[in-house]
């Protein structure tokens, strides 16, 4: 499968800020969001001292990275839960802390790849969309049973779509008569909703739509909004967490949890800061960082990554 040996989006930079926390015996990191393991297999290789827990709340995935990551023995462990649950995967473990976590957030490669998963406005498949298909409402659900007025928070909020309102209104009419079910429906219903002038910019008119389907469908902000936190509570010092975001609301959670943890509580007419007072984490990266236009040609993904990064400088006793 073409997709299993897919790069990831900045995979130098992303292993060089993840490896000064793994250069040591015993070193562990959580991949956060597992995927097909490209991530997980380039620490391994580079970073010799270090294991990786691996998680990921869709089954085939796991057992797709699973067997790619299986030269690497016990090195690696795969587990299957959805990201916020990162504090109860560790005490599974009997790890009181780890040294590096990693996000990488949105869909991954193998799922857009797979058309019956139906997260891919490009051909016809069913409206699923969940990233982990044995739980959950689907797209279609989602589309077939909220009201108008929720539909329209989702499209606005997630996918930041101009005409939510209109199109909103057009699906609730049209599933009167005919539920949606695929993807082929919804597009043509898109098509003939958004007036020319704005298909003509922005990408495929579907796109916004099914990203805000696939983000309600699968609570990826309330989720991430836990797992942040839980990822910055779990280092050591000396760990890291570093995200990867394609959404801007995504990152601007992102950016709120990284500042609130480095940020000073001391007065900044203060001529010192007290012992006990500095701030527990550090910024890795000054503001989020981008691909650049290589990248971004031999991988059009790369066009809206945002990176962001800290690290553990105080115990967890200190402020944060």
């Amino acid at each position: 499968m073409t997709s299993s040996r897919h790069v990831p989006v900045l995979l130098d930079r992303v292993v060089a800020l993840l490896a000064p926390a793994l250069d040591h015996d015993g070193a562990v990191m959580v991949d956060a969001t597992l995927g097909l393991g490209g991530h997980t297999e380039a620490v391994l290789t580079r970073c010799e001292l270090a294991r990786v827990i691996g998680i990921d709340r869709d089954p085939a995935a796991l057992e797709l990275a699973r067997t790619r990551l299986a030269p690497f023995g016990d090195r690696f462990t795969g587990v299957h839960a959805v990201y916020d649950e990162l504090p109860d995967v560790l005490d599974e473990l009997g790890l009181a802390s780890v040294d590096a976590v990693l996000f990488d957030l949105g869909v991954s490669s193998m799922q857009l790849d797979v058309r019956e998963r139906g997260f891919a406005y490009s051909e016809d498949a069913p409206l699923d969309m969940r990233m982990d298909a044995t739980t959950g409402l689907t797209a279609a659900d989602v589309l077939n049973t909220y009201s108008a007025q929720d539909l329209t928070r989702v499209l606005r909020e997630y996918g930041e779509e101009k005409f939510a309102r209109k199109i909103a209104g057009a699906i609730v009419r049209q599933r009167e008569t005919r539920p949606f079910s695929t993807s082929a429906g919804l597009v043509e219903l898109l098509y003939a909703e958004i007036p020319a002038p704005a298909r003509r910019t922005g990408g495929h008119p579907a796109k916004r739509t099914f990203q805000a389907l696939r983000m309600e469908v699968n609570d990826e902000l309330a989720v991430l909004r836990l797992a942040i936190p839980a990822a910055i509570d779990a280092i050591a010092v000396g760990g890291r967490v570093v995200v990867e975001s394609y959404h801007s609301l995504e990152d601007r959670l992102v950016k709120r949890a990284f500042t609130a943890a480095t940020r000073s509580e001391v007065p900044l007419d203060l001529p010192f800061v007290p012992e006990g007072s500095e701030p527990a984490l550090r910024l890795l990266t000054r503001g989020s960082e981008k691909a650049d236009a290589h990248e971004i040609e031999q991988n059009p993904r790369a066009a809206s990554v945002r990176l962001r990064a800290v690290e553990r400088v105080h115990p967890r006793g200190n402020a944060a």
